[in-house]
C-alpha cells in the first residue's frame, strides 16, 4: 500500500510501498471527472508541474487530514499504478480492507456547492435536495466505501462538512438501499447473497467489469482482474466464488468491520457476533419512547458525563421492568455521540451472549472499532499473546483492554461508555463475580475515563459482589422503587402508541378508561405491556376480540404484578389450541406445545425452525403460528427462534407460576427428552470422516470452519456440541447398555 506523505511545508509526496507497519491515515472517496483531470501516480513520482482539475480534491484531503492531525492520507487515483497490471489487481482486490482500516473516510461530493445556500444557515435542509441526486451515490464503489470505514465523513466542493454516515444515515439508507445496521458495522454476512447483490442495481462503473470488481469486498472475495472479460463473465467468476464459500461461519472476525491499520492480528479473536446493541439480531428491539423513563435517564445522563469516581452505574430491577430498553437507549444514545465504547447484551440460551467465553474478546474488538487511537495497542497485545483468547477472563482484560487503555496519549481527558445488560443472564455465578471485579478496575485509568452502565436482576451473586465494591465507586438504582406514578405513566404512553398504531390498521378503538384499566394490570411491568400488544396485534381482524379477551380475564388489579404477567401468558398459550378441536387432539397439541416450547425454554444456542423441527421431529411451524406474542419468529425459517424475554421461561418452568398442567414444562424431563433426540440424531446423522478429509488424524481445530458447515447441518453440530449437557442437566443416571452406551460404542472414535 502506497500512501501520500503531508511535509512540514504542507506539501505531501509519495511514500514507499509499504508492507507492514502502516500508520493511521485518512481515505478519500470521490467520483472520478475525466481521464485527463485526473492527477495520476505518474504525475506525482514525475513532479509534475501540471496544474489538473483533479489536485483540488487530493489538496483538500491533504487538508482535512493535517486537521484531524493525521500525516498520511490516500487517493486512488495517484496512489495506484495503473499502468502496473499486478499492482492494480491486488489493489482492488485488497480496497475493502483498506478503507475499512482508515481511521477517517472523507467523501468529497464535487457536485454539492454550499456556496450556492444561506451560509449563516447551512441547515440539512438547504442542500439536502441535492445531496439526495449527488452523482456518487450511483457510483459501484460507492458500497465499500460507505459500509468498510469506521468513520464517513461528507463535505462538499468546498471543503464544508455535511455530516458523517450516522447522522445522515437516513438519507443514506433512503438514496442507496442499504441497511442502516450495515452502515453502523453490523456483519456483512447477516444479509443474504442476493440481498447485498440487489444494493448494487442500477449503479455505474468506469468499466463494465467494475461492476462486479467493486462487490469483491462485499462478498469477502479475492480474485483475479481480467479486463476485457466483459461484465456477464465478471459477474461469472464472482458468483462461482461465492457459491465456493456459501458456507463460511457468519462469526469470522473478517466480517466484523473492524479496522486494524493493515494489521491482522485482530482477526485471531473470536467474539460473539450478537453482542453489540445494533447487532443485526437485536434491530428490532425498541429504544425508550419520548416522554418516558425522564428521570432516570437523565439521572444516567449525569453520571455517564460526570468526572466522579463513580465508574458503574448499577440498573437493577426485577424481571420485565424495561431494563434491557433503558440499556438500549443509554447505548444508542452514546453511540450517537461517538462515546460508545463496546457493548454487550446478555442472553440466556443465546449461544455465545449466554456465557463469558467472548465477554472480553467482543469488548475489545469494539473497543478497538470504537477508538481508532486504541487499535495498535490491542493488536500488539493480540500479536504478544496469540493464545490470548484462551486464557482467564482476568488475564484477557489485563492485556486486551487495561493495558491498551492506559497507553492512549489523549492531550483532552476522553470519556466512553461501556453498556453490559442482563449480567445475570451469565450462566455461570464464578464468571459473574469476576466480570464484576474486573468492571470495578475502570477507575484505575488515569488516561481515559471508561463509565460502566451495568443492568440485572438483583441476584444473590449480583448483591454480592457489589457489596465488596465500595460504595464510592458505583451509583445504584432500583429500578422497581420508582414510585408507581410515574412507571404508570410511562406505560400508559407505551400502550397509547401501539395501540393507536394497531388501530391505524384494524377497527380497534382503546380510550382514556381502557387504557387505565390496561395499566392498573400492568402492574408497573412493561413486559406485560408489551405482550399484551403483540398478542392483540397478532389477532389482526379479530384484535378487538382480544383486546376483550385481556380485559374479561384479568383478575383483581391489586394482586402481584407476576401474577399478572402468568395470565397473559396463560392466556397467549390456551388461545393457541382452538376449542373446536376434539379432548384427543387438544391433548396432542399440548403434548406438542410443552415439547417445543420446553426445547426453547432450556436450549444452550438459538437454533432455527427448520433445524429446530429435525432435531425434534415435529412439525413446528403451525404449532407456533399463534405464538408471535411470546416468541420471536423471524420469516425466513433459517433465522434463529427466541423467547422475546426470559420472564416466559421463568414461567414455563415453576409449577407454581404456571397453573394449568397441560401448559407446565418440568425442566429435567425437558433436557432428558432434548438429550434422546440429540442422540438419536447423531446416531443417524454421524459416520467416519464426515468432513471428507480423506487424512486420519487431522485435530478438530485444523479443520476448515466452512468445510465443518457444509459437512454437517446446524442441528446436527447443536447435537454434538451439547448432548451430554443436556444429559447432565436431565439428573439420568447412566446405565451399561443404555441408549448412551450403544451410541458411545458405535460413535465415539468417528
Amino acid at each position: 500500500m502506497r500512501l501520500l506523505q503531508l511535509k512540514d511545508n504542507g506539501g505531501f509526496g509519495l511514500t514507499k510501498d509499504l508492507i507492514t507497519d502502516i500508520p493511521p491515515y485518512a481515505i478519500l472517496s470521490h467520483t472520478w471527472g475525466n481521464d485527463e483531470e485526473e492527477v495520476t501516480f505518474k504525475d506525482l513520482a514525475e513532479s509534475s508541474k501540471d496544474i489538473k482539475v483533479g489536485y483540488q480534491k487530493i489538496q483538500f484531503c491533504a487538508e482535512q487530514a493535517g486537521h484531524d492531525s493525521l500525516r498520511y492520507f490516500w487517493v486512488d487515483t495517484c496512489c495506484i499504478d495503473k499502468s502496473n497490471n499486478a499492482e492494480l489487481s491486488e489493489a482492488i482486490n485488497s480496497m475493502f480492507r483498506w478503507y475499512r482500516n482508515a481511521t477517517k473516510c472523507y467523501v468529497y461530493l464535487s457536485d454539492i456547492s454550499t456556496n450556492e445556500y444561506n451560509q449563516n444557515n447551512l441547515s440539512p435542509q438547504s442542500w439536502e435536495a441535492a445531496f439526495r441526486k449527488s452523482r456518487w451515490f450511483t457510483r459501484g464503489w460507492t458500497l465499500q466505501e460507505l459500509i468498510a470505514p469506521p468513520s464517513v465523513e461528507f463535505f462538499s466542493r468546498e471543503g464544508k462538512r455535511l455530516g458523517d454516515k450516522k447522522s445522515l444515515g437516513q438519507i443514506i439508507h433512503e438514496s442507496t438501499g442499504l441497511a442502516i445496521q450495515a452502515l453502523e458495522g453490523s456483519t456483512l454476512f447477516e444479509y443474504s447473497v442476493a440481498e447485498r447483490m440487489s444494493w448494487a442495481k442500477g449503479r455505474e462503473t468506469k468499466r463494465e467489469e467494475d461492476k462486479a470488481y467493486s462487490l469483491l469486498g462485499i462478498f469477502d472475495i479475492y480474485m483475479p482482474l481480467i479486463y476485457g472479460e466483459g461484465m456477464k463473465n465478471a459477474f461469472r467468476r464472482l458468483q462461482e466464488e461465492i457459491d465456493k464459500c456459501s458456507s463460511i461461519d457468519r462469526s469470522r472476525p473478517l466480517s466484523s468491520g473492524i479496522s486494524t491499520h493493515g494489521d491482522n492480528s485482530l482477526d485471531g479473536l473470536q467474539f460473539a457476533v450478537d453482542a453489540p446493541f445494533n447487532s443485526y439480531q437485536r434491530q428490532h428491539e425498541p429504544t425508550c419512547l419520548d416522554n418516558t423513563r425522564v428521570d432516570i435517564l437523565h439521572e444516567i445522563h449525569t453520571w455517564a458525563d460526570g468526572q466522579d469516581e463513580r465508574c458503574i452505574f448499577w440498573l437493577n430491577g426485577l424481571a420485565g421492568t424495561g431494563k434491557s430498553t433503558i440499556a438500549r437507549t443509554i447505548a444508542r444514545r452514546y453511540f450517537d455521540k461517538n462515546r460508545l465504547g463496546a457493548s454487550f447484551f446478555f442472553t440466556k440460551g443465546g449461544g455465545d451472549v449466554g456465557h463469558a467465553g467472548k465477554f472480553v474478546t467482543s469488548v475489545a474488538i469494539q473497543l478497538a472499532n470504537s477508538v481508532p487511537s486504541l487499535r495498535r495497542y490491542i493488536c500488539e497485545a493480540v500479536r504478544e499473546r496469540s493464545d490470548i483468547s484462551n486464557q482467564s477472563l482476568r488475564e484477557q482484560w489485563d492485556q486486551l483492554v487495561l493495558r491498551p487503555l492506559s497507553k492512549i496519549d489523549n492531550s483532552h481527558h476522553s470519556s466512553y461508555v461501556l453498556v453490559v445488560d442482563a449480567l445475570d443472564e451469565c450462566d455461570n455465578d464464578n464468571n459473574i463475580r469476576i466480570i464484576l471485579q474486573l468492571l470495578v478496575e475502570a477507575r484505575s485509568m488515569l488516561r481515559v475515563q471508561l463509565r460502566v452502565f451495568l443492568t440485572s436482576r438483583p441476584e444473590i451473586p449480583i448483591r454480592y459482589g457489589f457489596n465488596q465494591i465500595p460504595e464510592s465507586e458505583h451509583q445504584d438504582f432500583v429500578l422497581h422503587s420508582i414510585s408507581p406514578s410515574i412507571i404508570n405513566h410511562d406505560i400508559a404512553v407505551f400502550l397509547q402508541h401501539n395501540l393507536r398504531l394497531i388501530g391505524q390498521e384494524r377497527s380497534l378503538n382503546a380510550g382514556e378508561e381502557v387504557i387505565g384499566y390496561l395499566v392498573q394490570i400492568a402492574s408497573g411491568l412493561f413486559i406485560w405491556a408489551a405482550t399484551a400488544c403483540r398478542f392483540i396485534r397478532e389477532g389482526k381482524q379479530f384484535a378487538t376480540k382480544r383486546l376483550d379477551t385481556i380485559l374479561q380475564g384479568s383478575g383483581s388489579a391489586m394482586t402481584a404484578p407476576e401474577k399478572h404477567l402468568d395470565e397473559i401468558y396463560t392466556t397467549v398459550l390456551e388461545h393457541s389450541i382452538a376449542p373446536e378441536y376434539t379432548d384427543e387432539e387438544k391433548g396432542e397439541l399440548y403434548r406438542m406445545l410443552r415439547h417445543i416450547l420446553g426445547s426453547l425454554a432450556i436450549i444452550f444456542s438459538p437454533l432455527s425452525a427448520y433445524s429446530l423441527s429435525k432435531l425434534l421431529k415435529e412439525d413446528i411451524n403451525q404449532t407456533l403460528e399463534d405464538l408471535h406474542s411470546i416468541l420471536d419468529i423471524p420469516k425466513d425459517q433459517n433465522g434463529s427462534l427466541r423467547l422475546h424475554h426470559p420472564s416466559f421461561r421463568d414461567f414455563l418452568l415453576n409449577n407454581d407460576r404456571c397453573k394449568n398442567p397441560n401448559l407446565w414444562v418440568d425442566e429435567k424431563q425437558a433436557h432428558q427428552a432434548l438429550a434422546d433426540s440429540c442422540i438419536q440424531l447423531m446416531s443417524t446423522s454421524l459416520k467416519q470422516d464426515i468432513c471428507g478429509l480423506n487424512t486420519p488424524g487431522v485435530l478438530v481445530s485444523d479443520v476448515e470452519s466452512s468445510r465443518v458447515q457444509r459437512s454437517l447441518s446446524s442441528e446436527v453440530q447443536y447435537a454434538c456440541l451439547y448432548w451430554s449437557q443436556h444429559l447432565h442437566k436431565s439428573g439420568a443416571q447412566l446405565r451399561d447398555n443404555d441408549q448412551v452406551h450403544h451410541f458411545l460404542q458405535e460413535h465415539l472414535l468417528h
